[in-house]
């Protein structure tokens, strides 16, 4: 088994997809109707972004520098996010088909773009076909154990649940996992897409699978088919657990995120020295093997926007400095930064569902102008041209209210020097080369 994380990642600069909002193409014309491009988003609203669409602009997301795509579900699904899912071997039909998923890929790879697929394995939707089964036959299904049943007959629409399901959502039934043939469906599911050609898997909710055999397993069955996928694991909370090297390659580094939106964003921002504490907290040394000194699950992908959480330029205390500088910070840690769709463009967002508008693409020259959309392009820049960034020491020093970031490799360092000028309500920082 592939105990480290593949070589590949550390290269890499993803930009996350949420593809019902990011481009409909009209190569692709699904059934149903779709609320016009550019309306106010809600919990239920399709507005039909499709794999087309996507492709269409692999061009765009390569001249940003990214060479490694993150998309959200695109499976079967009767949601707008498809997080519901009905079914992993089909590509939703309101995204295309098989035939446009492959295209896709074979595309992005041909211009040195790696994808990673959103695997959603903890739960599914209602309309799953096994979960169907037991609303339809009850505990008659051949299907009674896939799931955790406290009681028939199903109460799936009308009651409180009656069966385990994510956050006490009806819409959710949690995979009973512990079951072979459950387990051997997830793992086919896996297995099925690498072999398509995709380059890894971002897990949705792993922690909620508390079964670290079954990660393990996953693990053994995704690297037999390529050596070198990469999975990433969303974990919230400290991931120590999840990154010896046996379950994921690195974790959506959400505890450097909030450590960002508590020392920048917030009103009442943590101190300097607090900052740098949990900054160091976000990339602790626990990241070995047993097996000796080199890192396993040493990777994370670093991140400051999601499609679950509010848009950085909608943060409390946010104005353009305070961007700047939260973009800097994520391109110079350890492991792989992660853009947000159209995060690089100034898009602004509130609570989900507001932080998954959809990219006004006729707009793009004129959105092109915000100051983020050229300060992402260097920062990318800067990640490619210096190797210390990807590969170098990392460490912090915080000197009395300013700190600095140093990132070391051949006898070069860059640092990124943070502090704040008397009376300023917006830090002052620097890039240099020593």
């Amino acid at each position: 088994m592939t105990l480290f994380a593949p070589a590949w990642v550390r290269d890499a600069v993803f930009y996350q997809i949420f593809p019902d909002r990011f481009c409909r193409s009209p190569r692709y014309n699904a059934v149903g109707s779709f609320v016009d491009w550019g309306s106010k988003p809600t919990r239920e609203n399709m507005f039909g972004g499709n794999l087309a669409g996507i492709e269409d602009k692999l061009k765009y997301i390569a001249g940003l520098g990214v060479n490694a795509i993150y998309l959200c579900p695109i499976f079967k699904s009767n949601s707008n996010h498809r997080y519901h899912t009905v079914d992993y071997f089909e590509i939703d039909p309101v995204l295309g088909t098989l035939a446009d998923f492959d295209r896709l890929v074979k595309k992005a790879h041909k211009l040195g773009i790696r994808v990673i697929l959103d695997g959603v394995f903890n739960h599914c939707s209602r309309g799953f076909f096994q979960f169907n089964s037991l609303m339809e036959l009850g505990k008659n299904s051949p299907y009674v154990d896939w799931f955790h049943v406290k009681g028939w007959p199903l109460h799936a629409y009308d009651r409180k649940p009656n069966y385990e399901c994510w956050w006490n959502m009806p819409a959710l039934p949690k995979f009973n996992t512990n079951n072979p043939d459950v387990r051997e469906y997830l793992m086919s599911v896996g297995e099925f897409w690498m072999k398509r050609g995709i380059d890894g898997w971002r897990l949705d909710v792993p922690n909620e699978i508390n079964d670290d055999s079954f990660w393990q397993e996953f693990r053994r069955r995704i690297k037999a088919v390529n050596p070198e996928a990469y999975i990433v694991g969303e974990i919230w909370d400290e991931p120590s657990r999840w990154l010896q090297g046996d379950q994921f390659d690195g974790v959506m580094n959400y505890v450097f995120r909030k450590a960002v939106m508590a020392y920048l964003f917030d009103e009442s921002p943590i101190s300097t020295e607090e900052f740098c504490t949990r900054l160091k907290g976000a990339f602790p040394s626990f990241r070995y093997s047993s097996l000796g000194q080199r890192p396993a699950g040493d990777v994370p992908m670093n991140l400051l926007g999601s499609h679950d959480t509010s848009r950085l330029r909608c943060q409390p205390c946010s104005d353009e400095a305070r961007v700047r500088l939260a973009m800097a910070l994520m391109f110079f840690m350890p492991g792989a930064p992660c853009v947000y769709y159209g995060d690089e463009l100034g898009m602004e967002g509130g609570k989900d569902p507001d932080n998954r508008r959809t990219v006004s693409w006729e707009n793009l020259k004129e959105m092109q102008k915000n100051p983020v959309y050229d300060w992402i392009r260097e920062l990318i820049a800067l990640r490619k041209q210096e190797p210390a960034l990807r590969h170098g020491s990392f460490a912090v020093e915080n000197r009395q209210g300013s700190f600095s970031i140093a990132r070391s490799l051949d006898g070069w360092t860059l640092k990124l020097d943070v502090y704040w000028a008397d009376g300023a309500i917006s830090p002052c920082f620097a890039i240099s080369k020593q």
